[in-house]
């Protein structure tokens, strides 16, 4: 007589829970084993973290915007390649720009943790080639709105220096910079950096000394903006 396999009653429930997990709560993306994989943020998101010399830098960071003196610094290490990324762009950091720096509250700074491959290297690097030419923010906006895939040409030298010629940027200077590597040490003293306060993944940010890992929803980081003006 054939018999029935039998379900596991707690696994459609387990499921369910994994599933909602993902689509309601903040994704950053890691690295496991040398391999870069999507994760939920970390619980304890919020927690306070010893980054005094991080926040005494950001006052004279020449990637920064808004008052150099705002009583609240917000501190975004992020891949240009990471998509969680892209999406603190489009959903978090437009918003807090609007709302906090341009009204002088909040300071917000990028730092480079360039470490989904080659492509997020030469980004990072492109970047600050950009700025030597005072276009860093302009750069870096350009680079989250053409996004496409990890390490598949998106961010390749050559369509690094097609985005350089559209922001009408001197492309000799932009083009040797990027040939010779000038700012390659430079994107590794701030994956170094972010190492040493404990990021591992993107998109991680402070605000004030409060770390926060993933793209979480723009009312979280408006709170705790909030809780920092309060303070």
């Amino acid at each position: 007589m054939e018999t029935q396999p039998t379900s596991n009653p707690f696994l459609i429930p387990v499921s369910i829970i994994i599933a909602g997990a993902l689509i309601g709560g903040s994704v950053l993306y890691s690295n496991l084993g040398g391999r870069a994989a999507p994760q939920l943020s970390a619980v304890n998101a919020g927690k306070a973290v010893d980054n005094a010399a991080l926040l005494k830098q950001a006052q004279n960071d020449p990637r920064a915007l808004g008052n150099p003196n705002a009583p609240v610094t917000f501190v975004e290490f992020g891949d240009f390649q990471c998509p969680f990324c892209g999406r603190f762009f489009q959903e978090s950091e437009r918003k807090i720009v609007e709302q906090y720096v341009k009204t002088g509250k909040v300071r917000f700074v990028y730092r480079d943790f360039a470490f989904l491959g080659a492509e997020s290297v030469a980004a990072a690097e492109a970047s600050r080639c950009a700025q030597d030419q005072n276009a860093f923010w302009q750069y870096h906006d350009y680079l989250f709105t053409h996004q496409r895939g990890e390490n598949q040409g998106a961010f390749s030298k050559d369509r690094l220096k097609e985005f350089a010629a559209a922001l009408k940027l001197d492309s000799m200077k932009f083009n040797a910079c990027l040939d010779e590597g000038t700012h390659r040490d430079a994107v590794q003293k701030d994956l170094d950096l972010g190492r040493s306060l404990g990021v591992d993944g993107t998109p991680s940010s402070f605000v004030n000394d409060k770390f926060f890992n993933g793209a979480l929803p723009f009312d979280q980081f408006k709170a705790a903006i909030d809780t920092a003006l309060a303070k």
